[in-house]
């Protein structure tokens, strides 16, 4: 394995072939972990530099793609042209269960399509006909999002007053998100304007509808559980196994009516905590309702986690929590025995968004595996904050690479496995190396939850161990 002073090294070597300002810029984002200290030391949540080829992703697919998307009783009307709805449309697998078409629209793309003459004239009237003709479509829907596009910020419609006269004329909740996708410097913006929104066109309306709800002093909320491949469901059983009441869980297969609901919790559960922490705040705020990041990713975290939620209520769910921890203890032993001596000792680097950069490292760890490189997309300064407490003295740490940096950096720390997003997935697989796809878990899930355990060891196994790679070589072993 590398050491602090090797890997601190790679990072001037690499950063040798830019210009000299860009080298400047740069170096500040990239760093290597040293034991003891409370921060990656990476700066972050700053632009991107022009010319260098960046992952992330922009406000709008924030916005759309990861917090009003996954909602299924609602439609969300990608307000701007074509392109940018079918990019985010049905891309992340957030499974959910209803009727397509009646009941839930999760699947489908709903678009202004915007042409040139809407952006000489301006699109508000034909969003007010698009609500109209959604309202004669598909009655059943709970509601409705505008996700403004590009154009629409620059154009200056007013999507605001068109929501609200809708919604007085059909009765329902019309929430304008101005999510331009220019707005930031990533997608952790259009997180934080979503959060926003459900807090300013959400829950006002719905501290009224809420009066006659019939809590339980074991209610809790799952928040930012995007439900990939089913991950929420997994996440979901073992909450209810120890007495928990899931009222609400969103986005993921989660309804407009759950996210109504949520100020009524006795407990927020927070998975995806760049994504919304925002909106956790303002209910602790506000309803005095406290937030808890939790990890369901592998049987220590899984296990460390259900005591610590579990603190938070009576003895009774304590001593359920237990019960659970002991139900899933063989099936855990058993998928370990199979798996980590096929696993043990194997290194990986990720470059992912979201928390998946530390919160997957433990169950990685759990099979034996040994993560030396770790980075986000989109982080702020609280991500790598806390992903102090998930890695080991001398792990790389890059925030936003760019792709010649990525790639370099796994040339020169020669790992056994990749683990980052679709747009890496065919340099790295080109390249010889096993690779997983961690952005909606390569068409395989779910990962969360101790079922979830169980399929991300055999993934990893089926990346690692397949015959294939020993018919091609990788670049620096020919």
């Amino acid at each position: 394995m590398a050491t602090v002073e090797e890997n601190k090294k790679l990072i001037k070597d690499v950063l040798a072939t830019y210009p000299e300002k860009t080298a400047k810029k740069r170096e500040k984002h990239l760093n290597v972990y040293e034991e003891g200290k409370d921060d990656c030391g990476v700066k972050s949540n700053k632009q991107s530099l022009p010319g260098v080829m960046t992952t992330r992703g922009c406000a709008y697919a924030g916005s759309k793609g990861v917090v009003w998307g996954p909602i299924k009783d609602m439609i969300h009307i990608s307000h701007g042209p074509v392109g940018c709805g079918y990019y985010s449309w049905s891309g992340r697998r957030n499974y959910y269960i209803g009727t397509t078409g009646v009941d839930t629209f999760g699947t489908m793309n709903f678009t202004s399509d915007f042409q040139e003459r809407d952006i000489v004239f301006g699109g508000d009237k034909k969003l007010s006909k698009i609500i109209d003709e959604i309202e004669e479509l598909f009655p059943l829907n709970g509601g409705i999002s505008i996700q403004s596009e590009c154009p629409v910020g620059l154009i200056g419609d007013d999507i605001e007053s068109v929501a609200r006269a809708k919604s007085k004329e059909i009765g329902k909740s019309v929430v304008p998100v101005r999510c331009e996708g220019f707005r930031g410097v990533s997608q952790s913006l259009g997180h934080h304007i979503a959060n926003d929104m459900i807090r300013d066109w959400v829950f006002p309306a719905a501290d009224a509808e809420n009066a006659e709800f019939e809590g339980t002093p074991y209610d809790v909320a799952i928040i930012g559980d995007y439900n990939i491949g089913g991950d929420a469901w997994s996440s979901r059983i073992l909450l209810e196994e120890i007495g928990l009441r899931v009222v609400a869980q969103w986005s993921g297969d989660g309804t407009f009516t759950e996210m109504k609901a949520t100020p009524k919790v006795k407990l927020n559960l927070i998975h995806c905590y760049r994504s919304m922490n925002y909106i956790s705040r303002h209910m602790e705020e506000k309803y005095g309702i406290p937030w808890l990041e939790y990890n369901f990713f592998g049987p220590t975290k899984i296990a460390e986690s259900l005591r610590t939620i579990a603190e938070r209520f009576d003895e009774t769910i304590q001593a359920k929590a237990e019960e659970v921890i002991k139900k899933y203890q063989k099936q855990c032993d058993d998928v370990l025995a199979k798996y980590r001596p096929r696993l043990e000792g194997k290194t990986v680097m990720m470059m992912v968004g979201g928390l998946r950069p530390r919160h997957v490292v433990p169950a990685f760890q759990d099979l034996g595996m040994k993560m030396i490189g770790t980075g986000y997309e989109f982080a702020h300064g609280d991500d790598y904050k806390r992903t102090t407490k998930y890695v080991d003295d001398a792990t790389l740490i890059y925030d936003d690479a760019t792709a010649y940096e990525f790639e370099e950096f796994v040339k020169k720390l020669k790992p056994d496995l990749v683990a980052s997003g679709v747009k890496e997935k065919y340099v790295f697989q080109k390249m010889a190396l096993p690779f997983r796809q961690m952005h909606s878990w390569d068409y395989s899930g779910p990962y969360h939850g101790y079922d979830g355990f169980a399929i991300f060891a055999r993934d990893m196994d089926l990346a690692l161990n397949s015959p294939t790679w020993g018919l091609v070589g990788t670049p620096w072993n020919k």
